[in-house]
Formats: structure tokens, C-alpha cells, sequence
């Protein structure tokens, strides 16, 4: 015994900042026990219900499932081209209006000018909220604007590649990065002039289609269900395409050693392309899909979300598919559930908290190291 006790006692010593996060861990989930019983302790004192708890967890797992989604492009870049793309936010937004352009299209197709529709606009009478689409009412304009996101994303990804990166492809990080953040500029901005900047509401309301869960003290409706269902199948499409064909096992060869993978005749050109379409067309998908989540569209909403996303990303690990998707669970419950200690204004301090830590107590990761399996 008294050997166990002095490698805990030296074990705290080499790792106090893990005791420490071990400790707060630990109140917290104390003050959370207090609260479902009524009884809140310390300065954040109150209580909780079951069913605001459930609630929370499950907005953050769908988020997270958004999040993870767009983080495997950003990761798959990074792995394969050794840079971080600050673009890839741009791609989000471009996915979902070119998405929810062609969703339009097919719900309100005759009623509303076309141009009206591609461009998410208001059409006299009519709002984007009043032509917006529902999974139950217009099923094949929510399937099809998602095809379409994937697609016109994944163009574009390839499009900037071209003109922008592969001729920077023999020089560092930095003049990568660098370039991504002026493609970034570009893109935005040429969305603010095609769609405008104003805000506007886009999906059809989804009350009413609600899913009670009571014994989790859930209510969950029908668009909430669709992110899962694209956000899990798009997922377990590409672990299949990364473990079960000769492109994952390429693109796996040059994230490990790109030098031995070009000696050994991996199409060096062929995988990087495909980096692009893949990444590009989920960055689209995630992005069609989070407004199908938050009701309304702006043409600068994947800039701002760019950070939670480079979050969920390092707190996986750079380089890592499955990281990604980890990190973007991890980040979209802390986004949540942080808000029953904190204000929301600063929840996404606390998602940003829980990554710092990552990189204090783990640098490489919760999968580690540059890696797409």
C-alpha cells in the first residue's frame, strides 16, 4: 500500500496540471449532482432538471457532429499538404448557400423567381423562412441541396488548389497559410456581393414535428434527426473509404511518409485531389447541414465557426479523421453543457478552455500525432 500511495503522491508531482484538471473535474461533477437534486453548491449555486441536462447534451452532440464533420477536411489537409487552410470556414459557407440554393429551387420552384431562389433571397411577399424547406413536407429538396453542397464545394476546393496552392506547393507553411487566408478574403467576399450580407431565416419551422424521449427528457425534431443520420452516414462512408480502398491506403501511405509513398508510385497528384474533393465537399456538407440546425444563413457564419473548428482539430489531433470527429463531440458538449455553470455569452470561452488544457496536459492530441486513421 504504502508503495501505490508514494506513485500517486510522485505521480501528482511530475503532473500537477493534470491533478488539477482531475480536481476541477471532479467539483464540477459534484455541483452537477447537487443541482439535479435541487440543491446547487458555491457561487454558481441553483438547480437543474433532467430534462434541460438531456436537452443540452444532445444539442451539443448534433453541434459536435457538425463540427467533426467540417474538421476532417481540415485535418486531412493538414496531414496530407502539411498546412492549415484558413479558408476552409469560407467553404462552409460557400456549401451552405449553393446547398440551400438548390433546396429552394426545387421547394419553391413556380411560385418564386428562380434568381430569388438560388440566391436565398426574399421574393416580394415571400421570405426565405416561408419558402424554406422541411424534411417532411419537401424531403427530396433537403436530400438534393445536400448532394449539391458536397458538390459545388468540392469544385471549388479543387478550383483553389489550382490556382492558388499547387503552385506554392515546393515552399513552406507559411506562404500556404498565408495564401489561404487571402483565398479565404476572396471567397467571402464574393459571397457577400452574390447573396448579400443581411441575416435571414431559411429553414421551415420544425415544432411541430418533435420527437419525445421522456425517459431522457429529450424532444427532438425531425432536422435534428437528419444531421445525424447525413452527419453519421458521411462519416462511416469515409472510415470505409480511409481502411477499405487502395485511395484511403494511398492517402493513409502519404500522411505517415510522403517521401516513401512517392518512392513507392502512390499517385501523388491523384490523392492530393482527392484530399481536396473530400474535405471540400464535407466542409460543404457540414455547413448546409448547420443551417439546417440553426434555422438561419449569413454569408460570413463559417468564418466564425472556422475556430471551433481548428478547436475540435487540435483537441483530436492534428492530422487525425477520427481526432477530428472526437474533438468535435468533445467541443460541441462543452459548448452546451458549459452554459449550466456559465452564461452562454461565454460558452465558446469554455469549449476554447478545454482545448488549452489539451494542449498543456496532452500537445499531440486525444488520437496524437499526424495520422488520417
Amino acid at each position: 500500500m504504502g508503495t501505490t500511495d508514494s506513485s500517486i503522491v510522485d505521480s501528482a508531482r511530475a503532473r500537477p496540471g493534470l491533478l488539477l484538471v482531475t480536481l476541477l473535474g471532479g467539483l464540477l461533477l459534484v455541483d452537477l449532482a447537487a443541482k439535479l437534486a435541487g440543491v446547487g453548491l458555491g457561487p454558481v449555486g441553483g438547480s437543474i432538471s433532467v430534462d434541460r441536462l438531456g436537452s443540452n447534451l444532445w444539442n451539443g452532440v448534433v453541434i459536435g457532429l457538425v463540427i467533426g464533420l467540417a474538421g476532417i477536411g481540415l485535418s486531412m489537409t493538414y496531414s496530407i499538404l502539411s498546412f492549415a487552410n484558413f479558408s476552409h470556414g469560407d467553404l462552409v459557407s460557400v456549401g451552405a448557400f449553393s446547398g440551400w440554393g438548390v433546396a429552394f429551387l426545387i421547394a419553391g420552384f413556380g411560385d418564386v423567381p428562380v434568381r430569388a431562389l438560388l440566391t436565398v433571397r426574399d421574393a416580394g411577399s415571400a421570405s426565405p423562412g416561408d419558402i424554406g424547406a422541411h424534411i417532411l413536407t419537401t424531403p427530396a429538396a433537403i436530400l438534393v441541396g445536400l448532394v449539391a453542397a458536397f458538390v459545388v464545394t468540392a469544385l471549388l476546393a479543387v478550383a483553389l488548389d489550382r490556382g492558388f496552392y499547387k503552385p506554392m506547393r515546393d515552399r513552406d507553411g507559411i506562404a500556404l497559410l498565408i495564401a489561404s487566408i487571402g483565398a479565404a478574403l476572396i471567397v467571402r467576399y464574393l459571397l457577400q456581393f452574390g447573396y448579400g450580407s443581411d441575416r435571414r431565416g431559411v429553414t421551415a419551422s420544425v415544432e411541430q414535428s418533435n420527437l419525445a424521449f421522456d425517459p431522457l427528457g429529450l424532444s427532438v425534431n425531425a432536422h435534428e434527426l437528419t444531421i445525424l443520420v447525413a452527419a453519421v452516414g458521411l462519416m462511416l462512408a469515409m472510415h470505409a473509404m480511409l481502411q477499405h480502398t487502395k485511395l484511403g491506403t494511398a492517402m493513409r501511405a502519404m500522411a505517415d511518409n510522403k517521401d516513401l509513398a512517392l518512392i513507392t508510385g502512390i499517385p501523388a497528384e491523384r490523392v492530393v485531389t482527392a484530399t481536396w474533393v473530400i474535405g471540400g465537399g464535407l466542409a460543404g456538407a457540414s455547413g448546409y447541414l448547420y443551417v439546417l440546425l440553426r434555422g438561419t444563413i449569413q454569408f460570413d457564419f463559417g468564418w466564425l465557426l472556422l475556430l471551433l473548428i481548428f478547436a475540435a482539430v487540435i483537441l483530436g489531433g492534428i492530422g487525425s479523421v477520427y481526432g477530428a470527429i472526437a474533438g468535435g463531440l468533445v467541443i460541441g458538449v462543452v459548448f452546451t453543457t458549459s452554459t449550466i455553470w456559465i452564461p452562454s455569452d461565454f460558452n465558446q470561452a469554455a469549449a476554447f478552455g478545454v482545448m488549452i488544457l489539451m494542449l498543456l496536459l496532452r500537445p499531440e492530441g486525444l488520437f496524437g500525432g499526424v495520422t488520417t486513421t
